[in-house]
Formats: structure tokens, C-alpha cells, sequence
């Protein structure tokens, strides 16, 4: 098959979406005997995609189409002529914002969440409108749709009414080559150098992103935590800004514990593993995800983890995390207190945690996401030979004539 990926939606590489598009295609890489794989990439953005060179194309696309309108139109109308151009067996589109109208070839499309129809004000009301009515729309028209949980899955049945044979659940994995528990002190030696932090800290790695990423309560329950203790903990949020950042630095400059909270900005994704492994506890009180990598992450270096249950969150920490009502701000506090004062707890939930996060592998995600490929295209061979009435004795129309 010649598959083809567009990575336009990784913003420069830096969220969760940037993540799981590089960790699908590393794994892919090892398909590629069998497949050929195109990759749809924007200028500014190619040396982001430099480890696939060897075995996938790599098509530029100009920088004046990265704005997110003009992007969306370079989806609806310039992708369909390169998928024709290429001839794409699939497509493969990671997010519900660039689905395609379209059909030049088989579409999939990966949802990670539909956190619109959850969390008011998580975006402007374009954005909201777009996730809400638009995407609806767009998702009708895949051949297939991947949800990267189960409880995404049901969420894109209900909202969109996708019927289950066109909806496959393909969770998230964890590089274990990265991602795991520390042999030695030099996490923290790193971690001290690089960032200047030294002594326990409680750690939240998610963008700074209000309220959707709840970083207001856990401001108030650290003050909590650290009037009621005097504990000289720190609590780092490593993060780069997004929408409602400057109510949570306005917050935080106003904390009486603003002393003891770090904003780290953005980290580069080659210093995640050490600040995982250095933290004493991983923190993640959001108030709805579609998966939740960061958690699972955590736990894979061997990070005790507090975490909301919110979305997909329960699904995928299940009894391995401290588990708090992220809309409760002494459930949080009172977490914090428990974590960080109970040794005995922290050993427990290290060793749960690298037990859960172990079930979790990309290798497999990206079998399964084949398969969702193959599937696919084997179904809209179907649809071209039964649906065209151009089509005779089983034969396949003429591209040019679809």
C-alpha cells in the first residue's frame, strides 16, 4: 500500500498530538518493506521528521499554509490533488481539526478526544464551533476513525453517531527505551544543573492551558499543602503557554506559595524521561483526556502518580495512581499530603505504576493502526466497485473519473 500521513497538526512539535504522530511513525518504520509511506510535512518542520528520511518520502509543504485557517483549506482542497498525485492507497489525517471532505482515497482519521463537548471555554468559540459542528460532519465522511480510548470511542459515538464498525479504539504507548526508572542519581544531578531544582518537587508536565488543565486548584491546594506542612517542596509545571496562561501566571504570582512553583516553559522531549525520573511525585489533576500519556510516562520511570480520573484517565492510570476529584481542592490537597508524607504509599504506586505503564507499547499501537490502514482500504475498494456506476465485471473506475 502507499500510505500517506498528514503532520501538519504537530505545532511545531511541541503537545500531545506532536508526540504520538513521531512515536507512530518510528514504529511504522518497521512495515516499511511492505508499504510505502508518504509524509506530508511542512517546511519549517522537516527536521523535526529527519529520522524518517531512510524509509518514508517526504513531501514540503510551503509555510504559508501552517495557519490554522489557511491550514484547513490546504487540507479540503490542495491535500486531495497530492493524495491523486501520489496515489494514495490511504490517508491518514491524526486529528478530527483537518479531516478531509474529500474522498481521493481510503481517509482515517485519528480523534484523540472531544474534550468541546466537555469542558466550557476550553477554546474560543470558533475553535468550539469547529470541534462541535464542523468536525461532526467531517467525521461522517472517514472511511475509518481511530479513537486512542475506549472511553473516546463512545464519545465519538454518541456526539457523532459513528456506528462501531467504523470506530476502532488503538490505545497509546510508552517508549520503554526512554521512559524508564532510573539507575542512579543522575536524573536529579541533570535535572539540577539544567533547571536549577533541587530538593523534593511535585511535577505536572501538560501546557499551560486554563481551565482545561485544572493548574488553578493545584495552585491552591500546594498552598494548602505547604501551610499545613511547611515542607520545602516545590511544585514545577513544565509547559509551554497556551490559551488562559495568564490566569495561571497571574495566579500563581499572586500565591502565597509562589515562591515554591516553577514554570518551566516547554521541555525539549529528549529531557522528559529525567524530569520524570527525578520528580517524587508525578501530579496530574486534569479536568478531562483523551488518553493521558503523561501519567502513563511518569509511571514508567518509576514516578509515584496523583492523577484525575477524568475522560480517559481512569481507563488508563486504573488502580496504579492516587486518584483525586480534580474539581475538589481538598481532595487534592489532601493527596498531597498523603503522597508525599507516606513513604510506604510512594513504593506501592512506583511499583504499580511500572507494572500498568508495561501494557502499553507503540510497537503495537502502530500493528494495530496497519491494520486500521488495510482494513480500510480493502473497504473503500469495495465501496468504488459496488457504488460507481462507471464500474463493470468488477473492475475499478478510472481514478480520473471519481
Amino acid at each position: 500500500m502507499k500510505i500517506g500521513i498528514s503532520t501538519s497538526v504537530i505545532q511545531r512539535g511541541k503537545t500531545g498530538v506532536a508526540q504520538y504522530v513521531f512515536a507512530l511513525i518510528r514504529r511504522l518504520r518497521s512495515f516499511a518493506p511492505q508499504h510505502q509511506f508518504i509524509l506530508f510535512v511542512l517546511n519549517e518542520d522537516l527536521p523535526l521528521f529527519e529520522f524518517a528520511r531512510d524509509f518514508a518520502q517526504l513531501v514540503p509543504v510551503a509555510e504559508h499554509w501552517r495557519p490554522a485557517i489557511r491550514n484547513v483549506f490546504w487540507h479540503q482542497w490542495v491535500l486531495p490533488k497530492l493524495v491523486r498525485r501520489h496515489k494514495l492507497d490511504v490517508l491518514h489525517v491524526p486529528s478530527y481539526r483537518r479531516m478531509l471532505w474529500r474522498k481521493p482515497c481510503a481517509t482515517v482519521a485519528t480523534i484523540h478526544d472531544l474534550a468541546p463537548f466537555h469542558v466550557a471555554h476550553k477554546y474560543d468559540f470558533l475553535r468550539m464551533f469547529y470541534g462541535r459542528v464542523v468536525a461532526k460532519r467531517l467525521a461522517r465522511r472517514q472511511q475509518h476513525v481511530i479513537a486512542i480510548s475506549r472511553n473516546t470511542a463512545d464519545d465519538i459515538e454518541r456526539f457523532f453517531q459513528i456506528p462501531p464498525p467504523r470506530l476502532t479504539v488503538v490505545h497509546n504507548g510508552i517508549d520503554h527505551s526512554r521512559f524508564r526508572p532510573p539507575e542512579d542519581e543522575s536524573a536529579r544531578d541533570s535535572v539540577a544543573k539544567r533547571y536549577g531544582i533541587t530538593g523534593p518537587f511535585f511535577l505536572y508536565t501538560a501546557r499551560l492551558e486554563h481551565p482545561g488543565k485544572n493548574h488553578l486548584r493545584l495552585v491552591e491546594a500546594f498552598e494548602g499543602f505547604e501551610k499545613e506542612t511547611g515542607l520545602a517542596w516545590t511544585l514545577v509545571f513544565a509547559g509551554s503557554d497556551w490559551h488562559g496562561a495568564d490566569v495561571i501566571h497571574k495566579a500563581i504570582l499572586n500565591s502565597g506559595a509562589s515562591p515554591r512553583i516553577r514554570c518551566l516553559d516547554f521541555v525539549p522531549d529528549p529531557d522528559l524521561p529525567a524530569l520524570y525520573q527525578a520528580a517524587d511525585v508525578f501530579v496530574y489533576p486534569s479536568l478531562f483526556e483523551g488518553f493521558g500519556l503523561p501519567p502513563l510516562e511518569a509511571m514508567a520511570c518509576g514516578c509515584p502518580v496523583i492523577s484525575s480520573s477524568r475522560g480517559s484517565l481512569g481507563e488508563v492510570v486504573g488502580d496504579a495512581a492516587r486518584i483525586v476529584d480534580p474539581d475538589n481542592v481538598a481532595s487534592m490537597q489532601s493527596a498531597l499530603l498523603q503522597v508525599a508524607g507516606d513513604s510506604a504509599l510512594r513504593n506501592l504506586l512506583r511499583a504499580k505504576g511500572i507494572a500498568r505503564a508495561g501494557s502499553f507499547r507503540w510497537e503495537k499501537t502502530a500493528a494495530q493502526t496497519l491494520q486500521v490502514y488495510e482494513n480500510a482500504a480493502k473497504s473503500f475498494g469495495r465501496r468504488r466497485i459496488t457504488d460507481d456506476p462507471l464500474t463493470m465485471k468488477g473492475t475499478r473506475a478510472p481514478t480520473a473519473l471519481l
